[in-house]
């Protein structure tokens, strides 16, 4: 069976949670990675975006990254929301550089990362990313050879703006799985649809993932899963897996309210429980061998880029 009963699995972890056994969960991961002493491997690039705004994209890219840190993975968190510096935002975090000035010749690449308490790195507020299309040769170079110094990375998470415009698209096409995050609402679901035609349609692309995000119960979350996971291998011949989904809980508002990731402040929430799920997943999917990696992946963006100006 390839999907993982989640519901099943949550309530394993509820249990264990109730016994106040939080080192019996922290072993059920660690047993879900890759074990340490394996060739070390590319970075996987995992883009999470979605059709529209307000589905808790931010939130879950955040907690997600977290969750990844810690089973073991050494994770960067790029955010790709031109002009929304909105991962900051979540973690409390004032950035003083962004991309822009990488682009700009005036930082390197290295002097902009953030290292969170977290356990996790971050490039805050990527408001130059539309500027990549507009590089010169000698700029493009340089910017490229700033990537070799942020080689080491286990996996690289990208927070997309919403939406499906050329900027959001150029980021999704060129990750190894692009996560789709969706809510039951029926405009989220329609758009959460579109996004998905939009990747099949510029295509190829990654491995598509649907994470549903601020369901009542595993019930609904299935029905929509399973509806979009339908309709897109019917009318777009679309693989779509259902990565898995996460509970509505009062938990992640307090937690964006505090700007303190509800992994963190709330660990034993049910909401913490699903999204250290999806890590698990996550992890268990082995690198292909063609999988971007950080350098192929700007690569690859720029190259849309430039495709997106003549289209």
């Amino acid at each position: 069976m390839e999907q993982l009963d989640q519901a099943s699995t949550l309530r394993r972890m509820a249990n264990q949670m109730d016994r106040g056994s939080t080192a019996v969960l922290e072993r059920d991961m660690e047993h879900e990675k890759q074990p340490s002493h394996e060739t070390p491997q590319r970075t996987k690039v995992l883009t999470v975006t979605s059709g529209k705004g307000g589905v808790g994209k931010t939130t879950v890219s955040v907690n997600l990254a977290i969750s990844l840190a810690r089973a073991g993975k050494k994770v960067l968190l790029f955010d790709g929301d031109l002009g929304l510096a909105n991962i900051n935002v979540l973690l409390g975090i004032i950035p003083e550089h962004n991309i822009y000035e990488v682009l700009k010749g005036k930082k390197k690449l290295q002097d902009i990362i953030i290292r969170t308490s977290y356990g996790i790195d971050i490039i805050a507020g990527a408001n130059g990313i539309s500027q990549l299309a507009n590089l010169s040769d000698s700029q493009r170079e340089n910017f490229l050879e700033g990537l070799q110094s942020l080689m080491g990375y286990d996996i690289m998470l990208i927070d997309t703006g919403a939406g499906v415009g050329a900027n959001v698209i150029g980021l999704v096409l060129p990750a190894d799985e692009i996560l789709v995050v969706t809510t039951p609402e029926p405009t989220a679901i329609t758009d959460a649809y579109g996004m998905i035609k939009s990747v099949v349609s510029h295509g190829p692309g990654g491995k598509i993932k649907l994470i549903v995000n601020r369901v009542p119960d595993a019930g609904e979350a299935k029905m929509v899963a399973d509806r979009l996971i339908s309709i897109s291998n019917q009318f777009l011949k679309a693989r779509v897996e259902n990565l898995g989904f996460i509970f509505e809980e009062s938990s992640v508002q307090k937690s964006i309210r505090s700007q303190r990731p509800y992994v963190v402040l709330f660990p034993n929430a049910k909401s913490s429980a699903c999204i250290k799920h999806i890590a698990a997943r996550l992890i268990n999917a082995p690198v292909e061998e063609d999988s971007a990696g950080i350098y192929q992946f700007f690569q690859k963006m720029m190259n849309f880029s430039f495709r997106g100006k003549d289209d």
